[in-house]
């Protein structure tokens, strides 16, 4: 009995931080296009870019993570899904961003961003088994939700190259699939 409060615990755990993160994730990122006086700051394509590099390397990262914690055979086919697309996303936007002279250009959303991302990354190495990968699923869905918004809601408006726009459109299904994809691995673990 005390076994199953614990995994239970551990679970409610999880998935308060994947809120709490996905909550600050959200904030951070209305936060970072505003300022005291609430009129919308100037995201430049450099900005974006920095936003595109950044969103990119964190799924990468935590991927690998997944490959060598996780013995579901869902998790770790997801990590390695989540490696290649994102890998693939991230080189065609340092090929463009390369082909138009855009040097990346950091922000407060790329500061939130990697915070998070090290935070999560230290809860997932902390974890074993079932508990990872809830947590790593959860997680996902999450960071796939709240990208999704962003990205249509915030860098595809803000976009001024009709190339930059253009991939940012381009790579919205391909990140609306791995939703749907942790979603449904969501409700199997």
């Amino acid at each position: 009995m005390t076994s199953r409060f614990n995994k239970t615990a551990t679970y409610l755990r999880s998935n308060l931080i994947v809120t709490f993160s996905t909550f600050a994730l959200l904030v951070g990122c209305s936060n970072a296009y505003s300022n005291k006086t609430q009129q919308p700051e100037i995201v430049s394509d450099a900005n974006i870019a920095a936003i595109v590099v950044g969103a990119n390397n964190i799924d990468i990262s935590a991927g690998k993570i997944a490959l060598q914690r996780s013995q579901n055979t869902l998790v770790t086919n997801f990590a390695e899904r989540m490696i290649t697309d994102h890998t693939a996303v991230l080189d065609s936007a340092v090929a463009l961003v390369t082909k138009l002279g855009v040097t990346p250009v950091n922000n407060e959303l790329v500061a939130t961003l990697a915070e998070q991302s090290s935070n999560h990354e230290a809860n997932l190495r902390s974890l074993s088994g079932n508990s990872f990968d809830k947590s790593y699923i959860g997680h996902e869905v999450a960071y796939h939700e709240a990208v999704i918004g962003v990205i249509e809601n915030q860098l595809i408006p803000a976009a001024q190259n009709e190339e930059l726009k253009a991939l940012l459109v381009s790579v919205l299904p391909a990140f609306r699939a791995h939703l749907a994809h942790c979603q449904m691995i969501q409700q199997q673990i």
